[in-house]
């Protein structure tokens, strides 16, 4: 999703994406520190200028997801990277748009 707002001097805008989260065996070993590895894993995101819109534990096919968003692709990409190399999940990312900016992009 691009969410886009206008600050006194310019436009900004915000990529979205949705990430989707596979204990690994280290990390289902460790299950119980999962809540703090998150808050590490929000402030980690805050300091590279990824926002975290969520973060969510599941049941099913994946046990948890993310909603990040930053004004740079690259932003999301390394903080994603790095929560990967810690050895405790294997993500899936998907790029997301809302309603509006879906109808935008299949506009003929």
């Amino acid at each position: 999703m691009l969410v886009t707002w206008y600050g006194p001097n310019n436009v900004h805008t915000m990529t979205r994406y949705l990430t989707l989260l596979r204990f690994t065996e280290q990390g289902s070993r460790n299950i119980k520190d999962s809540a703090s590895r998150a808050h590490s894993f929000a402030d980690e995101a805050t300091k590279a200028g990824v926002k975290v819109e969520g973060q969510y534990w599941t049941v099913g096919g994946y046990d948890g997801a993310l909603v990040l968003s930053a004004d740079d692709e690259g932003k999301i990409l390394r903080v994603l990277t790095s929560l990967a190399s810690k050895g405790n999940v294997r993500t899936e990312t998907l790029r997301a748009f809302d309603e509006r900016e879906f109808a935008a992009l299949t506009k003929a």
